[in-house]
């Protein structure tokens, strides 16, 4: 990537807070934590839980590693916990790292993703090469869905994974190579504190699933950019609660994506379009629930 300016070498040390946020999440919590010591300078880290069954096991293995732990009154989705989590912070970050508590960094990761946004101070946020368990690249610097390729990767994605919409939208061929993203997975990306403060970070409005890719959105437009860092490597097991929930996540995905598609085309005359998304977005949910 090139023609974008370096940042100012004689600045202090950027502060990082690292923030995630758990639910029912004691068996992942503590390779999270433990990857955490070697993935680079933190200066300070908070754990949210959403009110879930495991908040003692995670809090104690949150307090026992040194750290900060939030226990919520109220499940409060992914965005809304993350809000909570940074909002308990005791010092102003200069960069957020977020991810969930089923990612495992390689050693070096957040320093690596420190660096670029140093040297890119026109980066609102910056995402690292998502491995999942098996260790295959997980495609997590997309392009930002039109109402398109968002329409035809919902309907061909899963039957016909190879189909040209989803493979565009993606982006499962430029994973080696640090670029200008559409927005990052919230699995695990670093949001420059400034741009975080300037749009109030994730929408709470989102329970789950499209907070990042709205995030990504909001950072576009408010002139920041979102750049994929494969330097910085973690590892997403998969493991994390919502995978036990299956038919819920589906209703929160759905339901999500309607918010977005439905703000994207918010104007009058969309109506008919919107009612036309709310429609195949039910019969998708029927479709993948059955």
């Amino acid at each position: 990537m090139t023609g974008l300016p370096a940042g100012d070498a004689s600045r202090a040390t950027p502060r990082v807070l690292a923030v995630t946020v758990t639910y029912n999440s004691a068996d992942t919590i503590e390779p999270f934590l433990s990857s955490l010591a070697t993935a680079g300078r933190i200066d300070e880290v908070v754990v949210a839980d959403n009110a879930s069954a495991e908040a003692d096991v995670v809090g104690a293995a949150v307090r026992a590693a040194g750290y900060r732990f939030v226990e919520l009154p109220a499940n409060e989705g992914y965005g809304g916990g993350v809000r909570g989590a940074v909002d308990a912070a005791e010092a102003v970050p200069d960069y957020i790292l977020v991810a969930n508590p089923d990612v495992v960094f390689s050693p070096g990761a957040v320093d690596a993703l420190v660096a670029a946004g140093e040297q890119l101070p026109q980066a609102g946020s910056l995402g690292p090469k998502i491995l999942d368990a098996d260790g295959t690249v997980y495609p997590s610097a997309r392009r930002l869905p039109s109402l398109r390729t968002g329409v035809a990767h919902a309907l061909f994605g899963r039957i016909w994974p190879t189909n040209p919409w989803t493979v565009r939208y993606r982006a499962e061929r430029e994973t080696e190579t640090r670029r200008n993203a559409g927005w990052l997975s919230g699995a695990c990306l670093l949001v420059r504190g400034e741009a975080y403060r300037q749009l109030g970070g994730f929408d709470p409005g989102y329970f789950m699933y499209f907070e990042d890719v709205d995030l990504g959105d909001r950072l576009g437009k408010a002139g920041w950019s979102n750049v994929y860092v494969p330097e910085a490597v973690v590892t997403h097991t998969g493991a994390h609660s919502t995978s036990r929930e299956r038919k819920r996540m589906e209703q929160a995905h759905h339901d999500s994506a309607y918010r977005y598609l439905s703000r994207k085309y918010n104007a009058w005359y969309f109506a008919p379009l919107r009612l036309a998304v709310r429609l195949g977005l039910w019969g998708r949910l029927w479709w993948v629930s059955r």
